[in-house]
């Protein structure tokens, strides 16, 4: 299963917005969540000053430890203004960012196949 989920964020170091998608999936073992739980899950943590590595480390963790899935994968591609309009100022850029566990990180097959579900969204 793999979840798009658009979310909004304040980058901490310059306090400035970032936005984009988190791509959440994961291969349940035994417990399963509804759909609108991961949505507020990502929420959570995009609500607060944060970093995009860490909070793309954080949503797959909490997954991880909450559910005990077979694997997790959580991909955020993200916006910067401190990006688009100071600094550097190139606005297509975009950060990409992944944190995967379990399956998603042993088996290539398994991951490729959640990348090619982005791939297409």
């Amino acid at each position: 299963m793999e979840n798009l989920i658009e979310f909004y964020s304040l980058c901490e170091h310059h306090m400035l917005p970032f936005f984009g998608r988190v791509h959440v999936g994961y291969i349940p073992d035994g417990k399963v969540v509804g759909l609108s739980k991961l949505p507020r899950l990502v929420e959570m943590y995009t609500r607060r000053l944060q970093v995009q590595e860490r909070m793309t480390t954080e949503i797959a963790t909490v997954i991880q430890e909450s559910l005990n899935p077979k694997g997790v994968a959580v991909v955020v591609e993200a916006s910067h203004l401190c990006m688009q309009m100071r600094g550097v100022q190139k606005p297509e850029s975009k950060a990409i960012t992944s944190a995967m566990f379990g399956r998603f990180r042993s088996d290539p097959r398994t991951r490729e196949e959640f990348l090619s579900f982005i791939h297409r969204s």
